[in-house]
């Protein structure tokens, strides 16, 4: 191979690395030491993975290399010199992992690189044929493809197992993927081998942590689900390994090998895959026992068999560590079965499986003598490995979903049988029981194991679970809420599940559940898993081996659970039975933080006394060469293969004799019989600070768990507690209890989370921390505990608790003793509070701690800056929570002293008492001689007693005054020296007079500390009057006054009400928005309900000292609103309203004035209003309509436009109907009165007297639609009839051409369009701070403008980012200017712009307004064409009016049609600033060119929906002739109308390519100006209109040119034929109304210039459409 001689450890290295050093050495215990075998690297190695007979080293840069026995090139590469993987160099891989016989490795990006052994497919698919490529040379990218997605994607992978024969991977998304073959996969499958990794759908929708491999089994760390989502009781606390119990069956309904037992279970078993050969170690052969741990044991040894479900009695005592594990040759069946129904249908086929199973047994055992050396047990010589551990040959058993119950016994055998014992055989077929089922459930129901969402029959669709992860698993703090789920082989009991047999399919390990287990480690065939937490136990050793010197051992140890195969004692206990999890015996105080596990060893890291870790070793113990070669020469003599036990190995982990010279030791590492460390050389700096702040937490935890489990946990669980504690001790226990449950589990997160980064120390910066990154976490939780504990003890709770414990705990008291190591001699109920307080001093070993790292660094660094600021806040988080309890202990001492009924009620868990004048120091200014006064300052109140009598604890009356509506005020000292302070409540003010300037220094002290603490949280008090002025916070009223029983939140100055706020009255009342000096002020929503009606009004507007008045909106509840009264009792918010109980609906918005409604203003009626059933909007005077407005009657179908007095219709108005009549003329107390003129839909009118509405009484013309006359005296209603007294004139021939002009003269009698609005531009005046139309101050014009946008950024916090940045804009004030440049005039009208779409604007309240009365007036059914003349002088009207408030603002404008100052003017071309956007060309000064582009586009639907109207028919006449003329071909079109020959265009451009136009060609010509043209309808303002038609003209010009030779000047006989056809071809529709808009609102500076002759042009052609004959 080419790499064969590549090495990492070149010989003379030049450097060698201080960390991460590797330690190999092959496993025995202290009987013979054995040598740990440096390697020596150039690198720090990061990572180690152990296999059979290879390992791997990831060595830092991503580098990895391999050593051992490389079958798969047929290498021996020696630890020392390991060999570059050169296919891995290109990335940088984070993790490596080993199987039995081959190797995986990650990369930083989440690929998966696999290569070794593949006899089994653990390497995944190969090229070629899968059966010839049994190795795979080098690694190669093994994707991991997740198909039920759409479309597939790559899943990215962060950690790797690997076993004999499968692989495991984990996913970014906590996924669990298998491939390979066996059982051990968890796959519903049948066919093996899998070759593509597949998703565990078993542990779909869980979030598996962490993943290991045994040699035929599979372990997974799991994340509880919410505990809403599971309906599981907590399993009961293991007590040491007592199991008295006979084993029996909770289920039946349940199969933890994941298959239904059906009646064909019987059958035979299918037929088993031919064994492979698998690849071999030089020198290994088959039956090679060299450097394994010794199994042989003969079959005639086997003197008793055990089903799982069968009791086991021992006659005699039996040796612990004589246990060995055995296969059964035969299975005697039962003499008398139990009558229960049995686990099979039929109890013969039982016996018959028996039979058969027995037969099958032996033909096995003589089959592996021929020469099979591998067996369906674990106990084949070869079974080795940590992570995984493959045997050296392999026969592979398929665990299908079919596996019959004859293989599942088949593949047991028994763990924990005393040799040379006799045993009691009993098999006992209980009710629902067999094999199948867990040991350890006698008679319990319902119970099933919390995390088995049911086994699947088949491929199982994706499950969702609302998985509930502890509060920080997110922020990367592991979680300790876990379980451990198992699958694969059982035949030593390494799963856990209390018996022998194979699991198909993931199951949860449910001894394990709620131990907070934080790592698992499989070996060959045994398993063991990490806790959080630990234990405190006393035990006798009966007969202390060699290794034990004390006969009384105290064990204080991180819990470590360990099952399985026992037989070289790697379990670390003698605990029976082995199929459950047992703990693993510490001594000596040691905590244990890592754990290993080999074939037949454990290795495991734990604190001890000092800095440096200790390493543990628990397993087989190497034997002396004589001895070796002795039991070589026995087992040579034995001609069978079974495993024996190992003659020498440790009975509890015991501690390694060269750990102390290895450094410090941050990892351990086991695989096959080999066993490597990770260490550090340098034990001191950051390393020694961070294991120490570890090993402090992990004890912490111990003892907060302790804690938890022999006092807490049993208080919390007695059902006496509560009456014995009472209600409120009851509720403050239960908080205590869940804030220490929330401390005790952020301390293991944290523990668990240091373990971690202590494991990678290399890749990790201390300033990632668990302890820095999550302070805030930390400090809320210590606070919320210490605060839980301090209430507690205030209320008593301690003594309640004291007597309660000694009931509960009874015997327990001398265990709970042991919790008082600092403090021994504390007792009583000094005890819990000693106890419940000592949390409290961790925070103390932070703050030693942490200086320890601040000192490894630079005071430059971020690191130490980092660490100082960390240290600086727990500090001073110990020091407050070290006066909070003082604090608590002084105010249970206050209440203890001052006992009795009275001041119960002012006995509150959360109230600390500060300091009281029970000594007369402080009294009331002018309280009488006799009157005994008492004040008591609380870190939430100051209460104010007036005693009856002067025995303690006896008052009649008390005053409580929340801290934070106190505003106090220190009075200087007068010559009487009198020593006051003025205080100021929301209600009251008074004075206290203290005895002495020091009482008053100190009550000051105490009082501005409080009002500091709780305005700003800090405490630490303020100087006399510096505490805020202006606040924020909640009261409720109780003295008399318009605000009685009202509770108001918001802001606050001096004592009274002010800023914005909420008032909420009883009776349902609400005001939101601004106060000032106590009463509403500004802007402010009221809710006023209806009791009766069950329905509310609404007003949200202005007030002004308690009243409304400015704009505002009202949504009626009465249907009373028109009366003056009844907006007065609005504004005084009385409860008389309730009588006001017609409930309309109705809705004012508008202007008031002192509660009455006055200005503009717009009133929606209600739907059950039978009065009032319509919207007027217009002018208010005193609450009453008066002046110009506009009214739609819905019920009528009448709009009625012109003047109001008094409520009722007076004046000159104009009225419309919804079938199309119109008149016009005047009112007297809302009735048609006088002249007017009407006119019906079909042109019919009358010109003469009204008496009536619609009703004529008088002289008179009534004219016809065909112009006759008939003029005389008429009476009666128009639309009855009316009675005639005079002459008819019929129109002569030669006068019909003239009659339209002689027909009506409309506008006589209209309001005129100055002076419509007038109220509506009165309102913007009024916003801009004048109460005159253009008298005031220009500077605060500006200042109001600025305030109003300011007001409303601050209520408005979800405004977009472009509104924030157009406010602020607007919200600068412009400098003054003298006269106005181009450039300036650029600057207002972009202002202006802004501005118009600002509804808080006051220019924006004004354009909205004016938009919404135009379209009131001119929108509807009752839309006439008669009012387009006085919609466009309304409309230019608009425009003088908002030209002057403009100008107002910018005063340097010059006047309409002035020219501006500094551009010179042209005589042959001026210019409009709406024609360009460059400032160069603005000469003249135009309102509607500056104004029209921000109303117009808002106004155009009405008013061009009248210009349609009014030129209906000439409209009719144009679009048909269009339509008639497009039907022609281009160049007959351009010969009809006149075009000649020389502009014909002869070649038309497509696609690039130019072509000869033909005659039959049709809208080729002239095609880009027709295009320009038809954009004329997109545009709104005359100026683009006018800008189209220059446009169209310029594209015509340019398309002509190109045909013409020399210089080309347009005529008109040329231009006008040209121009109509490219009218003729861009088909407009309302043509007729584009001209006539753009004629009446042009501007008139460029009416005589280009654009006016280009426009008359397109006019020309309108008209010439018009004139075409038909025919």
């Amino acid at each position: 191979m080419e790499n064969e001689e590549q090495s990492f450890a070149e010989e003379g290295a030049s450097a060698t690395p201080k960390r991460g050093l590797l330690h190999i050495w092959q496993s025995g215990g202290p009987s013979e030491p054995p040598s740990p075998e440096r390697v020596l690297l150039s690198r720090s190695v990061l990572q180690v993975a152990l296999g059979e007979h290879h390992g791997l080293l990831l060595a830092q840069g991503g580098h990895v290399y391999s050593f051992g026995e490389l079958l798969w090139r047929g290498l021996s590469v020696p630890p020392s010199a390991p060999l570059l993987e050169a296919s891995l160099g290109g990335m940088t891989v984070v993790h490596v992992a080993c199987g039995g016989f081959h190797c995986g490795a990650l990369s930083e990006q989440g690929g998966m690189y696999m290569w070794g052994e593949n006899t089994a497919g653990q390497c995944g698919p190969t090229e070629g044929d899968a059966d010839s490529n049994v190795t795979v040379a080098d690694p190669y990218l093994l994707a991991v493809v997740d198909n039920e997605v759409v479309p597939p994607s790559t899943v990215r992978i962060v950690d790797l197992a690997c076993g004999r024969e499968h692989s495991l991977a984990l996913s970014a998304q906590n996924e669990l993927w298998a491939w390979g073959s066996g059982c051990q996969l968890g796959l519903v499958t049948s066919n093996f081998p899998v070759w593509q990794p597949q998703k565990v759908e078993h542990l779909a929708g869980r979030h598996v942590i962490q993943v290991a491999c045994g040699a035929y089994h599979s372990l997974a760390l799991v994340r509880c689900l919410h505990p809403k989502t599971l309906n599981t009781p907590k399993p009961q606390e293991r007590r040491g390994s007592q199991w008295d119990e006979p084993f029996a069956s909770d289920d039946a309904h349940y199969c933890p090998l994941g298959v239904e037992l059906t009646e064909n279970t019987g059958a035979e078993t299918p037929a088993r895959r031919p064994s492979r050969q698998r690849l071999r170690p030089a020198g290994i052969s088959h039956g090679s026992q060299a450097h394994l741990c010794p199994h042989s044991h003969s079959i005639s040894d086997k003197k008793n068999v055990l089903l799982s479900g069968s009791v086991i009695e021992p006659d005699d005592h039996v040796d612990p560590l004589t246990q060995t594990d055995s296969c059964t040759a035969s299975y005697p069946l039962p003499a008398t079965t139990d009558k229960k129904k049995a686990a099979l249908p039929n109890e013969q086929e039982l016996h018959k499986l028996l039979q058969k199973l027995s037969g099958h047994s032996l033909e096995m055992q003589h089959s592996r003598r021929l020469g099979d050396a591998d067996s369906l047990s674990s106990q084949t010589s070869d079974d080795s490995y940590v992570s995984s551990t493959p045997s050296n040959e392999l026969l592979h058993t398929r665990c299908e979903n079919d596996l019959t119950f004859s293989e599942v016994v088949r593949s047991s055998s028994l763990v924990g049988l005393e040799e040379g014992s006799v045993w009691k055989k009993k098999i006992t077929l209980e009710h629902k029981s067999s094999s199948l089922t867990d040991i350890n459930q006698k008679g319990k129901t319902g119970t099933r194991r919390c995390s088995l969402p049911g086994t699947p029959t088949h491929a199982t669709q994706r499950r969702h679970y609302s998985s509930k992860p502890s509060s920080f698993s997110e922020d990367r703090l592991p979680s300790l809420e876990t379980e451990v789920w198992s699958w694969g082989r059982g035949s030593e009991g390494q799963l856990g599940h209390g018996d022998q047999l194979a699991r198909l399919q993931p199951l949860c390990i449910k001894w394990l559940t709620g131990e907070d287990v934080i790592k698992v480690a499989a070996g060959s065939h045994h398993s063991l898993a990490l806790t959080a937490q630990c234990q405190k136990k006393k035990k006798e050793i009966q007969n202390p081996s060699k290794y034990c010197t004390r006969l009384e051992t105290e064990h204080s140890f991180m819990q470590v659970y360990s099952w399985g195969s026992n037989m070289c004692g790697q379990l670390g206990h003698v605990n029976s039975p082995v199929t459950v999890p047992q703990q693993a015996k510490l001594s000596n105080g040691l905590r244990a933080w890592d754990v290993s596990g080999g074939q037949s060893h454990s290795l495991l890291l734990a604190d001890g006394e000092r800095d440096q870790p200790l390493l543990l070793y628990c397993g087989q113990q190497q034997e002396p060469r004589s001895k070796q070669s002795e039991t070589s020469c026995r087992a040579a003599r034995s001609c069978q293969l079974s495993p024996n036990r190992a003659e020498s190995y440790t009975v509890r982990p015991t501690l390694t004799p060269f750990c102390m010279e290895m450094g410090y030791i941050s990892s351990v590492c086991s695989g096959g019989q080999r066993c490597a460390l990770l260490a550090n050389q340098n034990i001191i700096g950051v390393i020694a600070g961070v294991h120490e702040l570890a090993s402090v937490e992990r004890r912490f935890y111990c003892w907060l768990s302790s804690l938890r489990k022999l006092l807490l946990t049993p208080l919390f669980n007695k059902e006496s507690a509560s009456p014995s504690l009472g209600d409120p001790c009851t509720r403050l226990f239960l908080s205590l209890y869940k804030s220490f449950v929330q401390l005790s589990n952020l301390i293991g997160q944290h523990a668990t989370s240091l373990t971690q980064f202590l494991h990678n120390m290399l890749r990790r910066d201390v300033a990632s921390l668990p302890l820095l990154t999550h302070i805030q976490h930390f400090l809320d939780a210590y606070t919320k505990y210490c605060t839980a504990v301090g209430d507690f003890q205030v209320m008593g709770g301690f003594q309640l608790l004291h007597k309660l414990s000694l009931e509960c705990l009874g015997s327990k008291q001398t265990k709970l003793a042991q919790l008082f190591e600092p403090e021994p001699s504390v007792s009583g109920e000094a005890d819990l509070g000693f106890l419940l307080y000592w949390p409290l001093q961790q925070l103390q070993q932070y703050v030693r701690i942490l200086p320890k790292l601040e000192a490894c660094y630079d005071v430059l660094t971020k690191e130490y800056q980092f660490l100082h600021q960390s240290c600086m806040q727990y500090e001073h988080l110990s020091e407050t929570l070290q006066r909070r309890k003082k604090d608590a202990e002084v105010t249970f001492v206050f209440w203890k002293t001052h006992s009795g009924k009275n001041t119960e009620g002012l006995r509150l868990p959360q109230r600390r008492v500060l300091c009281e004048s029970s000594n007369r120091a402080l009294t009331l200014q002018g309280a009488g001689r006799f009157s005994n006064h008492w004040f008591i300052l609380f870190n939430d109140a100051l209460v104010h007693i007036q005693r009856a009598s002067p025995p303690k604890g006896l008052f009649s009356t008390h005053r409580v005054y929340p801290v934070n509506l106190l505003w106090v005020k220190p009075l200087p000292e007068n010559d009487s020296g009198c020593y006051a302070i003025k205080m100021s409540c929301p209600e009251e003010t008074f004075i206290l007079v203290a005895s002495t300037p020091q009482e008053k220094n100190k009550w000051l002290h105490f009082l501005n500390q409080e009002v500091d603490r709780v305005l700003s949280g800090g405490g630490q008090g303020s100087p006399p009057g510096i505490t805020a002025i202006s606040r924020t916070a909640s009261y409720t009223f109780t003295g008399d006054g318009r605000f009685k029983d009202a509770q108001y939140t918001g802001s606050w100055l001096a004592g009274r009400v002010h800023g914005r706020g909420t008032m909420r009255w009883q009776d349902g009342r609400t005001y939101t928005g601004n106060f000032k000096n106590g009463l509403e002020d500004g802007y402010g929503e009221c809710m006023i309900p209806d009791k009766l009606l069950n329905k509310a009004g609404c007003y949200q507007g202005q007030w002004r000292d308690g009243k409304i008045h400015g704009f505002g909106i009202y949504r009626s509840v009465d249907g009373l609103c028109r009366s003056a009264s009844r907006w007065v009792l609005l504004s005084l918010f009385l409860p008389m309203l309730d009588l006001l109980r017609y409930a309309t609906g109705e809705v004012y918005e508008g202007c008031f004035n002192e509660g009455q409604r006055h200005g503009y203003g717009m009133l929606r009626s209600g739907k059950m209003d039978k009065t009032f059933s319509g919207v007027f909007i217009g002018q208010w005077l005193c609450d009453k309509r008066s002046g110009y407005g506009v009214y739609d009657d819905i019920t009528r179908g009448e709009k009625y436009m012109g003047m109001w007095s008094d409520d009722e219709r007076h004046g000159s108005a104009v009225v419309v109907t919804q079938y199309g009549v119109y008149f016009e003329g005047n009112f007297r107390e809302s009735k048609m009165s006088g002249l007017g003129l009407l006119v019906s839909d079909d042109d019919t009118g009358f010109h003469g007297e009204f008496s009536e509405d619609w009703t004529v009484s008088g002289k008179g013309i009534l004219s016809l639609a065909n112009g006759d006359t008939l003029e005389g005296h008429f009476s009666g209603e128009w639309s009855t009839g009316l009675k005639v007294d005079g002459i008819y004139t019929k129109l002569a021939a030669d006068e019909i051409e003239d009659k339209d002009r002689k027909n009506f003269l409309l506008g006589q009698y209209v309001v005129d369009a100055e002076v419509r609005w007038v109220c509506v531009f009165d309102e913007c005046w009024r916003r801009l701070g004048c109460d005159v139309a253009g008298r005031g101050e220009r500077m605060t014009a500006w200042e109001n403008i600025a305030i109003c946008i300011s007001s409303a950024r601050q209520h408005s916090p979800d405004l977009s980012r472009y509104q924030s940045k157009v406010l602020e804009s607007l919200e600068c004030i412009p400098h003054p200017t003298d006269a106005v440049t181009t450039t300036s005039y650029e600057n207002i009208r972009k202002y202006l712009a802004k501005a118009c779409e600002t509804p808080i604007h006051p220019l924006g309240w004004l354009v909205e307004t004016l938009v919404t009365v135009y379209r009131m007036t001119y929108l509807g059914v009752e839309s006439n064409h008669r009012l387009l003349r006085e919609a466009v002088k309304e409309l230019q009207a608009y425009v003088k009016h908002f030209y002057s408030i403009v100008r107002f603002l910018f005063p340097g404008l010059p006047e309409d049609g002035s020219v501006l100052p500094d551009t010179p003017v042209s005589p042959c071309r001026i210019r409009c600033s709406s024609f360009s956007e460059e400032p160069s060309f603005v000469s003249v000064v135009s309102c509607s060119g500056l104004l029209l582009p921000l109303l117009l586009p808002q106004l155009y639907q009405p008013l061009f929906m009248l210009y349609c109207l009014h030129d209906e028919q000439q409209e009719a006449q144009y679009w048909e002739r269009i339509l008639r003329l497009n039907k022609q071909p281009d160049q007959s079109l351009l010969g009809f109308l006149g075009v000649r020959q020389k502009f014909w265009p002869m070649w038309m451009s497509v696609l690039g390519e130019k072509k000869q136009i033909v005659s039959s060609s049709k809208d080729v010509s002239f095609g880009c100006a027709v295009e320009t043209l038809q954009q004329i309808s997109t545009t709104f303002t005359p100026s683009e209109k006018l800008l189209l038609i220059q446009n169209t003209f310029e594209e015509l010009t340019q398309e002509i040119k190109p045909m013409q030779d020399g210089e080309f000047l347009w005529c008109m006989d040329d231009l006008l034929p040209l121009f109509l056809y490219i009218v003729v071809r861009a088909k407009i529709r309302n043509l007729g109304a584009e001209v006539s808009l753009i004629e009446d609102l042009m501007d008139p500076n460029v009416q005589h210039g280009e654009l006016g002759l280009m426009f008359t042009t397109l006019k020309a052609c309108y008209m010439q459409i018009q004139m075409e004959s038909m025919t």
